[in-house]
């Protein structure tokens, strides 16, 4: 079973995402900040990131950096959930080499389709 890391400091938008993966048949690990998120990463090597842009401690868009730069890490799909969904986000976070960028609220199919598209890579 693929094993996907949900980083979310907002309660709802993490039981949505999570119930949306587990019926859609992925195992969920989550984490609330930048620092958790990291802890989760290095325990368990995740198919997959959904990762929230504003966060306590660093950003999303800081952690996405410093995970395609890591050699361990590169490989992982990272895709944004965020309020932030304006045109300049989306770029910045592809330049930061996000493989996706879903706007809250997340609709089902969309983050379905995404996940199938990335992790069947």
């Amino acid at each position: 079973m693929n094993t996907v890391l949900v980083v979310e400091d907002g309660l709802t938008d993490m039981e949505i995402i999570s119930c949306y993966l587990q019926q859609a048949g992925y195992s969920v690990i989550s984490a609330t900040s930048s620092q958790e998120a990291q802890e989760k990463i290095d325990q368990n090597k995740p198919d997959l990131i959904f990762l929230d842009v504003i966060l306590p401690g660093k950003s999303g868009f800081e952690i996405c950096r410093e995970l395609k730069g890591n050699p361990n890490t590169s490989k992982i799909p990272v895709v944004f959930c965020s309020t932030k969904n304006s045109d300049v986000d989306k770029i910045w976070g592809n330049m930061l080499g996000a493989d996706g960028y879903l706007s809250k609220p997340i609709v089902r199919e969309e983050l379905v389709g995404i996940l199938k598209q990335l992790i069947n890579k």
